[in-house]
Parts: structure tokens; sequence; C-alpha cells
């Protein structure tokens, strides 16, 4: 898509967008790509996994107890030995990623609007 080229507001309105605790993260040897397997607290809506390239820019230690953001109603997605539930929201600059996370600590599950 160009940036002449409007999505229709549905596009966005379909998507379930989340907030989330990152409940455990471990390195993901058995991807293509540096990764973490990462599990996900999204409060009544439950724990997810999840599969993100976010090594350049984070450890293990780091991740745990961040709050991300994510969509949460895609098809799950075989990645390795895992299906990942949902997909972690960054922001991209060439190989490294950086998290999309709230500027204070809200509750697990509530949805992006």
């Amino acid at each position: 898509m160009t940036h002449s080229e409007l999505a229709p507001w549905s596009h966005f309105s379909s998507l379930d967008i989340r907030v989330g605790q990152i409940v455990d993260a471990q390195v993901f040897p058995e991807t293509k790509k540096p990764a973490y397997q990462l599990l996900i607290d999204f409060g009544s809506m439950g724990i997810k996994k999840s599969s993100a390239q976010l090594t350049l820019d984070y450890t293990p230690d780091e991740l745990i107890g961040k709050q991300i953001v994510a969509i949460i109603n895609f098809p799950s997605k075989q990645i390795a030995h895992i299906k990942s539930e949902c997909l972690v929201l960054g922001v991209v600059s060439g190989p490294n990623v950086r998290l999309l996370i709230p500027d204070i600590k809200v509750e697990n599950g509530l949805k992006i609007g």
C-alpha cells in the first residue's frame, strides 16, 4: 500500500489489539531468525504464546514484567514447535525492533481503540 491508498476503517476495527504483560521470555533457538518465545498475560483473555524477534534490543530478563501491545485475533501461526497466538507490535528500524508499550501500567487485557 502506498501513502495515497487508504485502508477502510473496517480493517482497523476488525483487529483486537490489547495490552498484555510478558510473564516469561526464553531464547527460541529453533527459529530461522533470532527470536524469543514469549508467554503474555492478557488478563481475562488468558495467557497467549508468541515469538518475537527482539533479541537485538532486549534480554529475556528485561522483557519479563513488561507490558506490551499485541493483536490477539489473528489465526495462530506455527513457528518451529509452538503456535504463536498473537502478534506483538513494535517499531522496526532496520534489524532492530522496539516494543510498543503503554506509558503507564494499565490492566492486562485492555483494548486499544
